[in-house]
């Protein structure tokens, strides 16, 4: 009997596509909600750029945490 060497490429695959999922949804849900926090505070054009960075740099943070903790 011999024993099969396992392969865990397709588990840091799925890993990694479902900490993409969960930066994902990390990212809409900090976008929608940092929107709305900065429109009160800052101008027009501004409060959409501060809200799509926050976003972008929390959801690559969760992306990067939930990829390697599963």
């Amino acid at each position: 009997m011999t024993l099969i060497a396992q392969d865990h490429r397709a588990d840091r695959v799925a890993a990694r596509a479902t900490g993409l999922g969960i930066g994902l949804i990390a990212f809409m849900l900090t976008w929608t909600i940092g929107a709305r926090a900065t429109t009160s505070v800052l101008e027009a054009p501004a409060n959409a750029y501060v809200a799509m960075f926050i976003a972008i740099v929390v959801g690559v943070v969760v992306t990067l945490l939930a990829g390697r903790r599963l």
